[in-house]
């Protein structure tokens, strides 16, 4: 323990130099931590740090899903659920009984399920990885819409998937009756026991007397319950943690204070970037023993690269025919929602692009940790070392092949630049400000018309909301000016929220507005 917690607190530093790092050298975080875990895996002398496999999911899924959940557009998810349910299940589907087939066909000794299962691991693209290399270019909303609402459910998917095949290698048979009936109870109890679990979260926050550090701690064991609740039913700890995470982040103005929503928001942002680092930073250190376990194997490290660049390869073939598939069924059945651009050329390059946002990442790496050494007669597992590799070397090239090439590639070729209107997006937020502004001044006027006339604090206010002019450094905030002007925020949050159901804004516009007025609500308290 005294040798491994100071390599664990070193390592906590060079996540976050190399995160600096990155930022200035416009470059995505995930994979400056992939290649200097795999160059510090070769300096001697280090501890070998081991994850216990029935850990590996319970540890690091349960609380990213659920902060990327708070952070999707629900809206943007329900306008495009066709296409984000088909990335989600039926390309993941694709890509996996691709790379199930192909490894069959090309590798020895790779049965049809043992390619299911390396198809399941390989086959979601990683939220994290996507994001923060969109992170350095402008895509159109619609864009990074799918990829997120694709992101939240990809995962449940594919370990779906790979539940199933792991089953069948231990036991040996698939029976497909058996097989439809638990794949309906993981995905129908999974959404259940998530949105109950919410539901009770919700009340108990509300009808508690929680502070803001109360309700972090509740919200940092909420993901857990979910997660262990689901698995311990047999059904899907992921998707549990999804739609309980979507309705809890539906109704978060209900339940929090504004000072809870402000600090969970930046305790939550810290948390999830170490364990994101961490996660990345393992792939890289991992290496060396799974290099030790494919030559144990008799499988020469050449071709066991060939074979991690064939399935990335067919990864990459599978989901740019997935984006094709996509594009011409929405042409067929939705054409009103087809974007158009002013040349077919970019038209006909979008689905390549999507196709190539395809990076792989914690959730593939943790299901691969995740394969027992042995079977349940004793026997050691078939070609785990090999799938581990294969694994590994998908992770590395998708993140850094198309990690890197991507942002070049959006902004040399322009193909979104017809999507993207940043003068239509400011115009967006001054008319929200605007109608912000008049609906609360008639609300001031209509319900506090007479002491407007009488009380001089109120007068400044509505100054205030006028002329956008600071009142707040006078010593006219009594407790009456005080109450009055957090009804009037109130207000205001309720005004944004009906806008965002009854409105085509970006929510993501709303939701920084709505933090302005949380901010503006904890500078009161302090006055």
């Amino acid at each position: 323990m005294h040798t491994l917690l100071p390599f664990i607190l070193a390592m906590i530093a060079v996540i976050v130099l190399l995160n600096i790092w990155a930022a200035r050298l416009k470059i995505a975080y995930p994979i400056l931590l992939v290649i200097a875990g795999l160059l510090i895996s070769f300096i001697p002398g280090l501890p070998v740090i081991h994850i216990n496999p029935d850990l590996i999911f319970f540890i690091f899924l349960p609380p990213l899903l659920f902060e990327a959940t708070w952070s999707v557009s629900f809206k943007e998810m329900k306008k495009w659920w066709r296409m984000i349910g088909s990335f989600a299940f039926l390309v993941v589907f694709f890509s996996a009984l691709s790379v199930a087939v192909v490894s069959n066909y090309f590798i020895p000794g790779f049965t049809i399920v043992l390619g299911f299962l390396l198809g399941g691991i390989v086959s979601p693209p990683d939220a994290v990885s996507t994001g923060a290399i969109t992170k350095f270019v402008k895509i159109p909303r619609t864009a990074s819409a799918i990829l997120e609402g694709e992101s939240l459910l990809n995962d449940a998917s594919s370990l779906i998937i790979f539940r199933f095949a792991l089953v069948a290698v231990g036991t040996g048979q698939f029976i497909w009756q058996d097989a439809a009936l638990s794949f309906l109870w993981m995905i129908i109890g999974g959404a259940g026991v998530g949105l109950l679990l919410a539901w009770i979260f919700v009340e108990a926050h509300k009808r508690l007397p929680t502070d803001a550090s109360s309700d972090i701690a509740l919200s940092l064991i909420e993901p857990y319950f979910m997660y262990w609740v689901a698995e311990q039913l047999h059904c899907s700890g992921v998707l549990a943690v999804v739609s309980g995470g979507l309705l809890m982040s539906a109704r978060r103005l209900v339940f929090l204070s504004s000072s809870s929503r402000i600090r969970n928001m930046n305790v939550w942002a810290s948390f999830v970037f170490l364990l994101n680092g961490s996660v990345f930073m393992l792939i890289g250190l991992e290496l060396p023993e799974i290099v030790q376990g494919i030559r144990s194997e008799g499988i020469p490290l050449k071709t066991a690269i060939g074979y991690g660049v064939l399935i990335t390869g067919v990864l990459i073939v599978a989901r740019i025919i997935s984006s094709y598939a996509a594009m011409i069924a929405t042409i067929i059945f939705r054409p009103g929602v087809v974007p158009k651009s002013s040349s077919r050329r970019r038209d006909l390059l979008r689905p390549i692009f999507m196709g190539w946002t395809g990076m792989r990442g914690v959730v593939s790496l943790a299901a691969a940790l995740a394969i027992p050494v042995t079977l349940d007669n004793g026997e050691a597992f078939p070609h785990r070392h090999l799938i581990l590799f294969i694994t590994f070397v998908v992770i590395l090239l998708t993140l850094v092949v198309q990690g890197l090439t991507l942002p070049y590639l959006i902004s040399r070729s322009k193909v979104f630049d017809d999507f993207i209107d940043e003068e239509s997006e400011e115009f967006t937020k001054k008319e929200m400000k605007h109608g912000l502004k008049l609906h609360l001044y008639q609300f001031v006027k209509e319900k506090y018309d007479t002491e407007l006339n009488d009380h001089k604090g109120m007068q400044l206010f509505l100054r205030h909301w006028e002329e956008r002019t600071k009142a707040s450094e006078d010593n006219l905030m009594d407790e009456k000016t005080k109450t009055i002007f957090v009804e009037m925020l109130e207000v205001q949050r309720k005004y944004l929220t009906e806008l965002n159901k009854s409105s085509m804004i970006d929510e993501e516009i709303i939701r920084q507005q709505l933090y302005q007025i949380d901010l503006e609500e904890e500078r009161l308290k302090i006055i």
